[in-house]
């Protein structure tokens, strides 16, 4: 049995078209993991295969990543860029 972390993580992954997505998990690497399959994946990735995670910062509850999650949609796409660089720093 797999323990599911308390820890909840806000998420960027690039789909191989460049796009950017953004999703929250209590375990990235199974949600990573369920994007690339698809079915229990985010519709998203219908139309183009995640690539990678580009970004991931930490939360300690749901509320706090799902409202990091919202303010991080709300992004342009430059400034999601550039969160992404200022974590590589």
């Amino acid at each position: 049995m797999v323990e599911k972390s308390d820890d909840w993580r806000v998420y960027i992954i690039q789909a191989k078209s460049g796009k950017l997505y953004t999703g929250i998990t209590n375990n990235l690497a199974k949600r990573f993991a369920a994007h690339q399959k698809g079915g229990k994946g985010a519709r998203f990735f219908r139309f183009s295969e995640p690539e990678k995670i580009l970004y991931q910062e930490s939360h300690p509850n749901r509320s706090m990543a799902t409202q990091r999650e919202s303010a991080i949609k709300k992004m342009s796409r430059e400034e999601k860029l550039q969160l992404i660089r200022s974590k590589e720093s």
